[in-house]
């Protein structure tokens, strides 16, 4: 198997069984779920082989792939992954058969679309995150919405189309804003290059000796685009209304991938295209990551809903992956990369743990449960290890975000306050409160409800999906060098680039 060629064939892998899928007898329901899980398991295989063939010691891209896609405007199918987007195809490839197994018994409509939609949702994900051109990322980013939108839209709660709309919406805006500096840049590149082309490498040459006053611009264009996916506070509205309507498995491709691609855009768009933009910017991005870390974790303290408080907690979790990035130091920017990988797997795995009691229950109010631990033990312990790794407890994944970002962004020149450290490590504390006392409420205390006697624990299906987590859970929490080590090299020269950008004359 060619090395070039292993992206490609990953990308090709869901979108083939998509394609393939639609030939399927809608009634032969059995045969499309372990089709679709099928397909997903291939394609985490693939996954893992280059996971295995990927040289961590270089910070250059790997596993290239380019030819000329449209040549009048040299416009490239280019794709290619370093340590940071490997971690997240990995995250990608990992989740998508697991909410594939979650949808079993919650989906009982329209299955065949519902796996269809899965898979070409797998497609645009794996797309953004090896996508090398510009115009490539480009269509990946909007093909990624079309699946998400059915998904919420059509296998939804009540609200479901309100919430589809409203997160096409939101997202689109800030996606047409991008397309218009894709092609700014682009035009603006060649009075230096000489020619038009969309190919991220060689932008990555001439971007940063713009002039400061395009670096702004441009960097304000890319960087709402990627604060509406991520989402930065204030513009988050769409989040609760899409997590709480859309189906388990669309919460948790939400939380557990699609949000990562805002702060994967920051990471590879906006810091090495346009670093004295980044550098001016810093400060005010930090303040609105600091601002959503704490709103965040207030707002899921007054929830009565456990998908809504979800929902809002991952307002304040990636407000410190934000925070991480735009502190620019070693610590904080590989902080973030793996915070990116500890909130797809924790929050991923708090919204499957809130489907599977929806799924016996019906109800997602706090006050509805109470004392499960009794009845549902198995549930209840599963619930408590992905709580305290969601809070940050040492040993568990999410304290070793939390620690390096907060280190870093302690350390960091380009925000020269401690306030920025100081604030956000409240945020900590406030997640212990809400998580604690959510828990305490489901879990703990005397059965009120008497149809809660009635509800069975997890069967060997769930707990077969949440072990995986749980082992990454622990895994990391114990042992991050495995994870650390394959991103270092990639956001060192993210770095460099920010802090040493090219020197060079108009041709």
């Amino acid at each position: 198997m060619e090395n070039n060629l292993l992206l490609t064939y990953l990308l090709f892998i869901p979108l083939t069984g998509a394609v393939v899928l639609l030939f399927f007898k809608s009634e032969n329901e059995k045969a499309i779920k372990y089709f679709g899980l099928a397909v997903s398991v291939i394609a985490f295989l693939l996954a893992l082989y280059i996971y295995f063939n990927f040289d961590s010691n270089s910070g250059e891209f790997q596993f290239v792939h380019k030819f000329k896609w449209i040549a009048n405007l040299s416009i490239f199918y280019h794709v290619g992954i370093d340590g940071i987007a490997l971690l997240l195809l990995l995250l990608t490839t990992f989740i998508t058969p697991l909410t594939l197994i979650s949808s079993w018994s919650g989906i009982t409509k329209k299955v065949k679309e519902f796996t269809f939609f899965m898979l070409f949702l797998e497609v645009g994900m794996i797309g953004v995150f090896i996508s090398l051109d510009l115009f490539l990322f480009y269509v990946f980013w909007e093909v990624m919405l079309i699946p998400m939108y059915f998904i919420i839209g059509v296998w939804g709660g009540k609200e479901r189309i309100y919430a589809a709309v409203k997160f096409f919406i939101y997202t689109m805006a800030g996606s047409l804003i991008m397309l218009v500096a894709i092609v700014w840049l682009s035009v603006h590149a060649t009075n230096y290059l000489g020619y038009f082309t969309t190919d991220l490498v060689e932008l990555y040459s001439v971007a940063p000796l713009f002039g400061l006053d395009v670096q702004t611009y441009l960097f304000l264009a890319f960087a709402l685009s990627f604060a509406i996916k991520v989402p930065l506070f204030p513009l988050h509205t769409w989040l609760p209304d899409a997590h709480v309507q859309a189906p388990t498995a669309g919460s948790v491709i939400l939380a557990g991938v699609l949000l990562k691609m805002g702060t994967y855009g920051f990471l590879r768009f906006n810091l090495p295209l346009f670093p004295a933009a980044s550098i001016h910017f810093a400060s005010f991005i930090s303040i609105l990551a600091v601002i959503g870390i704490i709103y965040g974790a207030l707002v899921a303290m007054v929830q009565t809903d456990m998908k809504k408080l979800v929902a809002y907690s991952s307002v304040a979790h990636l407000g410190f992956v934000v925070l991480g990035i735009f502190a620019m130091t070693q610590e904080s920017v590989q902080g973030a990369v793996i915070q990116m990988i500890n909130h797809g797997l924790s929050t991923g795995a708090l919204f499957l743990l809130v489907g599977m009691i929806y799924e016996r229950t019906h109800t997602r109010e706090i006050s509805y449960y109470g004392g499960i631990a009794k009845i549902v033990p198995v549930y209840s312990f599963f619930l408590m290890i992905v709580s305290l790794s969601s809070i940050g407890l040492p040993g568990l994944n999410g304290f070793v975000g939390e620690f390096l970002i907060l280190l870093g962004s302690f350390k960091s020149t380009v925000l020269n306050n401690w306030w920025f450290t100081i604030i956000a490590a409240t945020g900590v504390i406030f997640a212990a409160v809400y998580l604690l006392w959510m828990y305490k409420r489901v879990v703990f205390g005397e059965v009120t409800n008497s149809k809660l006697n009635e509800i069975t624990d997890l069967t060997k299906r769930e707990i077969f999906i949440l072990v995986p987590v749980i082992i990454f859970i622990v895994w990391i929490g114990v042992y991050p060098s495995t994870f650390l080590n394959v991103s270092e090299k990639s956001t060192t020269k993210i770095l460099q680039q920010v802090s040493q950008p090219p020197k060079a004359e108009l041709k």
